[in-house]
């Protein structure tokens, strides 16, 4: 038998030809699909643990891709999670003048969820920034800016708080040109939380953004909710000034939405934050226009508020110390009570001495020596 004939015996025992009746019909390999790729012709990796992250070779594109393991789609396989899909929908040619935006988008977010399982952030930031930009080109700016937060999101991961919170800005301005106001605030709220302890003035410019885009869609409960974040950050930083005009927003906002007794809270705040400004005009000033607001004439809080303004006008700091130690001071929000336990009046206060008892007079003395009578030489 020649070479021709030993190739169609060959053909013929791994296809079962009927012409071999006694040839066991052997299964034909699946054609390779890029992305897919069965453990079990891997038989190397079997012992490594689901979602460890492993460089091989792909099939289809002949290039090394990351693969890593997917127990979800039910048989295990190893998923090529950065293959040339995304790339290709975006080539064009004689047949295809236009880029697929659509599909390149969706194939970038699947490589972007593969590294993440994978805890390759890095390479999933770097996904979700070419899904943004193709949902970008496709004037999708919703889906652009759940891309640009994801890609923040993988930036948290990696611990690089300030390129974060610049996607979330990012995104959080998609949000507003969509027209969805509520998802740009709550971003930006996420953002203000995330760098609150690293860098609290970036978090207070945050928290009053989002706070004018709550009060611009007349939320005023979530805004003034945002501008107390906000007061007790300046506060917390000893930036007064700021946080004068703040709390004086807070007030006004609880006075529309008729929360009167939340106003008489923050007439103390804002008159312990004048008093450490040394500014007593403006205290002052402050709790004479909250007699303007229904209920605080005659109330605890104004009757505080007095006694304090009396004791730091008197330079009494025994007084002063007393009121700020009261129930009412005390249990305020913890920046505000420090405010009121710090407080020490002009030049250093002074404080009243406790009168001293008389002294009993020395046994076997009589009274009449003690004391000099001023007429015992007369009257002249």
């Amino acid at each position: 038998m020649g070479a021709r004939g030993c190739r169609f015996a060959l053909r013929a025992l791994s296809r079962g030809h009927p012409a071999c009746p006694a040839a066991p019909a052997l299964p034909r390999p699946a054609p390779p699909v890029h992305g897919f790729l069965r453990l079990a012709r891997q038989p190397q990796v079997l012992g490594r643990p689901p979602g460890a992250a492993l460089v091989r070779w792909c099939r289809t594109c002949g290039r090394q891709r990351l693969w890593f393991s997917r127990e979800a789609a039910g048989p295990r396989f190893r998923v090529c999670a950065s293959g040339p899909q995304g790339t290709g929908s975006l080539k064009t040619g004689f047949l295809k003048w236009k880029p697929d935006y659509d599909s390149a988008a969706s194939e970038y977010g699947k490589a972007a969820v593969a590294f993440k399982n994978a805890k390759q952030f890095e390479q999933a930031k770097d996904a979700c920034l070419r899904e943004a930009a193709a949902h970008e080109n496709n004037r999708a700016l919703f889906h652009a800016a759940k891309a640009y937060e994801q890609a923040g999101m993988m930036l948290k991961e990696m611990q690089k708080l300030p390129e974060a919170v610049q996607l979330i800005e990012k995104a959080s301005t998609m949000y507003l040109e969509n027209g969805t106001p509520d998802t740009a605030a709550m971003a930006l709220e996420r953002a203000g939380k995330l760098i609150e302890n690293v860098d609290p003035e970036k978090a207070v410019q945050l928290y009053q953004q989002t706070a004018n885009v709550f009060e611009n869609e007349e939320r005023l409960r979530q805004a003034v909710e945002l501008l107390g974040k906000a007061s007790r950050l300046l506060v917390r930083g000893r930036r007064f000034d700021e946080a004068a005009l703040s709390i004086q927003k807070e007030k006004n906002i609880y006075k529309e939405i008729e929360n009167y007794p939340t106003c008489y809270k923050k007439t103390i705040a804002q008159v312990l934050v004048h008093l450490h400004r040394n500014d007593y005009v403006a205290a002052e000033r402050c709790v004479r226009e909250s007699y303007s607001i229904p209920g605080f004439n005659g109330s605890e809080d104004c009757a505080a508020l007095e006694r304090l303004l009396e004791g730091y006008d008197q330079q009494d700091q025994d007084q002063v110390c007393e009121v700020c130690s009261s129930p009412l001071f005390k249990y305020m929000d913890n920046d505000y009570a420090k405010l009121g336990l710090s407080l020490v009046v002009p030049g250093g206060g002074v404080k009243k001495k406790a009168a001293a008892s008389p002294q009993p007079a020395p046994t076997g003395v009589p009274a009449a020596e003690e004391e000099e009578d001023e007429y015992a030489g007369g009257l002249c």
